[in-house]
């Protein structure tokens, strides 16, 4: 008689030991189907903050013409949310491992239900900022743990479906969001925040039944206060900076003021880091050569990208004079890239490896970009249309491999602070895109154009007067054209991610036959296998 496995006795004990085994929703944390219920909940957000960021970017001219903002204050609804999300995400990933990923991550769900609903009753544009602050500080709880806990639940040799499948997910939102705003913006605005509150209470609900704490605590304690104060200012600072110089002139007091913090703080951020105990961003995973260069690719990524559909709600409702619905109908073939791409890319990643597959999809985005510059005020829909096809089509390429190769090199207790490092530099580099998009295309056009444009009132406008902002816009696209070619030059200076070798015995690892992906024991195979 053959002896039983291992795996299999540890299982059988387990089973005995939990009364509740059949008696709550989902599985034991042991059970070969736990990793997808655990899918599903961390899904569960990217579809929440997917979908919340088309709603509210299709809603963008509403909101203008309803608070009476200005639009300085219009792109900081956006920025807020996304520096808060962004300055805190390391401290979110960094809590987690000291507190546990379950309870962080259900704690997010619940404190961005209390955040759209009070940002539906705001009165005016800035007290809509402070929610929108709240709301970001929220996700930073929701995307530092989302990667952490797929990645505790399933075996490297899967990431690339896991992470594929979440992307998926993700572009499903993106399809829905804008589509979704338009139709809540047709009712009213407020509801275009009040839809998040049943969807994020669900997702708590959700994450308490069926998830499982797998992570051990991180046993250096402590937190970084003053790494953490320099970093916050200082890329408060460079994000001001640049987003106001473009309407206010790059000699106005705020500007030169909040680049000059940039200036001093960002590169004493650094210092601090290297010398802390218990550091925001521990420096030591950038060793890694794989981890470094996927980091410096999502960094790439989010500069080159995220700024696209911020612009082309406003060319669409502005330039093209369409409603928030034809508008969030036309962003959907961008959505649709992504959702056909990202799971193919994430299946072929886990046999074949992600150095090549993430370069070409940064590829395949410029060639988008680039062919976006021949676009007019009065071009056809199919242009526009198959451009934004073809950039999602390579985001999709690059997201799910680059997330899983990044995810997989880490030790299993790092893993929230790498998903908290993989979400700084990807959102950063969000934040800098919008920052820099607005700079270029509000530069030296009439601010009677730029008004009629960003409140989508320029129906009236002639082809002339829309000049100077398309020739803007232009320069925008091929310099986010110029920046995904550069990020596909840094994937490829990554080490080959090589699918998983099988055992002696011809068989692959799967979540049987090894250990649990809590033990420490586990880590230094994944980052060897991952290189």
């Amino acid at each position: 008689m053959g002896a039983v496995p291992t795996s299999s006795i540890e299982q059988t004990r387990r089973a005995a030991r939990s009364p509740r085994l059949h008696t709550r929703l989902g599985v034991e944390a042991s059970h070969e189907r736990y990793k997808w219920w655990a899918l599903s909940c961390t899904s569960l957000g990217m579809l929440l903050a997917a979908t919340n960021s088309g709603t509210l970017i299709i809603a963008l001219p509403d909101l203008e013409r309803s608070l009476h903002t200005s639009l300085l204050a219009l792109v900081w609804v956006i920025l807020s949310y996304l520096i808060a999300a962004t300055v805190l995400v390391l401290t979110a990933g960094r809590l987690s491992d000291l507190f546990g990923r379950k309870r962080a991550y259900i704690g997010g769900f619940l404190v961005f239900a209390i955040a759209s609903l009070g940002a539906g009753f705001s009165a005016d544009g800035n007290v809509l900022i402070l929610w929108r602050v709240l709301q970001g500080i929220a996700s930073a709880f929701l995307f530092a743990n989302a990667a952490a806990l797929v990645t505790d639940a399933f075996p490297r040799e899967q990431l690339g479906l896991a992470m594929g499948a979440n992307t998926m997910v993700a572009a499903v939102g993106l399809v829905l969001g804008p589509v979704l705003g338009g139709a809540l913006v047709a009712i009213s605005w407020q509801w275009v925040f009040w839809f998040n509150v049943p969807l994020a209470l669900a997702g708590a609900a959700w994450g308490a039944l069926v998830l499982h704490e797998l992570s051990k605590p991180d046993a250096v304690r402590g937190y970084d206060l003053l790494g953490s104060a320099s970093f916050v200012i200082g890329l408060t600072g460079l994000v001001l900076g640049v987003s106001r110089g473009g309407l206010s002139g790059w000699g106005d007091g705020v500007v030169i003021g909040g680049l000059a913090a940039a200036a001093v703080l960002l590169p004493l951020w650094v210092a601090i880091e290297r010398r802390a105990r218990a550091p925001m961003l521990d420096l030591r995973l950038f060793g890694d050569r794989l981890f470094a260069a996927a980091t410096a690719a999502a960094f790439i990524n989010g500069l080159a990208r995220f700024a696209l559909m911020f612009l082309f709600v406003f060319f669409f409702q502005g330039a093209q004079s369409n409603s928030p619905i034809e508008a969030g109908l036309k962003l959907m073939p961008l959505a649709l890239g992504m959702l056909i791409a990202s799971p193919l890319a994430g299946m072929r990643a886990d046999r074949h490896g992600s150095r090549a597959l993430a370069a070409a999809g940064m590829l395949v985005s410029a060639v988008g970009l680039a062919l976006m510059t021949t676009l007019g005020a009065r071009a056809p829909y199919w242009h526009s249309g198959l451009w934004l096809l073809i950039v999602g089509v390579g985001s999709g390429m690059f997201n799910s491999p680059n997330t899983a190769a990044m995810m997989g090199s880490v030790p299993a207790h790092r893993r929230g602070v790498a998903a908290g490092a993989r979400m700084l530099l990807q959102n950063t580099g969000a934040v800098l895109s919008i920052a820099f998009v607005l700079a270029i295309v509000t530069s030296a056009v009439p601010k009677s154009t730029l008004f009629a444009v960003f409140s989508g009132l320029a129906r009236g406008l002639s082809e002339h007067k829309l000049d100077p902002f398309i020739a803007n816009m232009h320069v925008a696209l091929w310099a986010l054209a110029a920046t995904s070619l550069l990020g596909a030059g840094v994937c490829l200076l990554r080490p080959r991610h090589p699918a998983p070798r099988p055992r002696a015995g011809g068989h692959n690892l799967d979540q049987r036959d090894r250990p649990a992906r809590t033990s420490d024991q586990a880590a230094p195979a994944a980052t060897a296998s991952a290189r």
